[in-house]
């Protein structure tokens, strides 16, 4: 038996990459060729009952649904289910555990918990003889405050002290692994779990491709293509300042956008894409699209951009490999580390004129092109079920930690 915790997934239609991360792991576990994982039950914490308990068919329902433009990433709880709750935790003064087993083979956290949920974890882990594993994404709202809202910088050193309560902590890069014990030796914590990095799985990123993506004709002039939210931490504004030095020097190429508009952190960006749409500037900008728009988009594009900051794995980079599509990123981090293997040019994406000479390139050099092409294609996924073994192989292995109050 496993127990896998979707408190956060299970009560909102958002799907940003925690959130593709925790569906993935749950695919993995329940998959019918996952015989050696046993039975899964997904639990979540529910704040208004006050209690932690498996998944109704109305959460479980949601988990399965498609994927939509949600403005709000937080969750939704229906008002019914809020009065049923307060009506079932009436005269309760602490929380409860409700019809879940009191030992299993591993209990899962691959989402970011709460502040509300954190104050339950004490319960649980009393209750359920099992090794706690949380999947770590990454420090940035430490490492980049000013491109993360401030709810979330001024809770995050919490929830970093949290993840002390479990067993073990699998972050999803080296990058992430190494930021967090950086945090927990500078904040002076000595007595922390084990933490290992642990790549996640990439083949979700090739479900539902029609078989000639990686082969159709790209469009001529080039199109470029970078997908992700226009937030500030993806770095848009200084993308479109190296497209702007290049069209200003008459390089002939065209851009594509795709991704939610974050008005907190990339109004300046959204200002300047603007101001190039109005100059005339062979800039496209689509917003949120389903699969079969990405699709198509990566189908006739010559390659891909990705100028972001910072990742905790760098999903981006891998989707547009496994679409066989080269990838300009950049050179540190967790990006570099999903670069290292080929098919991806890695520069400074912090400086317009360094992202600039990297998109010449490959606008101008049909022969480095073809290369990196060549290279991307032979990139192969890391399928889910072998990130679902070697989680449980390694939570298996885990001594258990005498849980304490922080």
């Amino acid at each position: 038996m496993l127990l896998l915790d979707l408190s956060h997934t299970s009560h909102t239609r958002a799907r940003t990459g925690v959130q593709r991360v925790a569906l993935e792991l749950r695919r993995a576990l329940t998959a019918p060729a996952a015989t050696a994982t046993g039975s899964v039950t997904t639990i979540t914490h529910d704040p208004h009952a006050r209690e932690w308990r498996p998944l109704q068919p109305w959460e479980a329902s949601s988990l399965d649904a498609p994927p939509v433009a949600a403005r709000k990433r937080g969750t939704t709880w229906p008002l019914r289910a809020k009065l049923m709750g307060a009506w079932h935790s009436r005269g309760r003064s602490a929380h409860l555990v409700r019809d879940l087993p009191t030992t299993a083979r591993a209990v899962l956290f691959p989402e970011i918990f709460t502040e509300r949920t954190a104050t339950a974890l004490p319960v649980l882990f009393a209750t359920i003889e099992a090794p706690k594993i949380a999947v770590f994404h990454d420090a940035i709202p430490l490492r980049l405050p000013e491109f993360s809202p401030p709810s979330t910088v001024g809770r995050f050193p919490r929830y970093l002290d949290q993840l002390r309560l479990f067993d073990g902590v699998a972050a999803v890069s080296e990058d992430s692994r190494q930021s967090l014990l950086d945090y927990w030796a500078w904040a002076g914590f000595e007595d922390h779990p084990p933490v290992v990095a642990i790549p996640l799985g990439t083949d979700h990123l090739r479900r539902g491709q029609p078989p000639s993506n990686a082969s159709a004709a790209p469009t001529s002039p080039p199109r470029v293509l970078c997908v992700g939210s226009l937030e500030g931490r993806k770095n848009h504004l200084t993308l479109l300042r190296a497209a702007q030095q290049l069209w200003d020097d008459g390089e002939s190429f065209e851009l594509e956008l795709i991704g939610g508009l974050q008005r907190e952190t990339g109004a300046a960006a959204q200002q300047l894409l603007q101001q190039l749409q109005a100059d005339g500037r062979p800039l496209h900008y689509r917003g949120w699209v389903n699969d079969d728009t990405l699709q198509a988009a990566f189908a006739r594009c010559a390659f891909t951009v990705y100028p972001s900051l910072l990742e905790g794995f760098g999903l981006p980079v891998w989707e547009s490999l496994l679409h066989g599509k080269p990838c300009v990123c950049s050179d540190r981090g967790a990006i570099a580390e999903a670069a290292r293997e080929g098919g991806c040019l890695t520069t400074d994406t912090t400086d317009p004129s360094a992202l600039a000479v990297a998109l010449r390139r490959l606008i101008e050099s049909p022969t480095e092109l073809a290369e990196l092409t060549t290279a991307a294609r032979r990139r192969s996924a890391r399928p889910w079920t072998t990130y679902a073994d070697d989680l449980l192989a390694w939570a298996d292995g885990l001594p258990r930690r005498s849980l304490q109050t922080l």
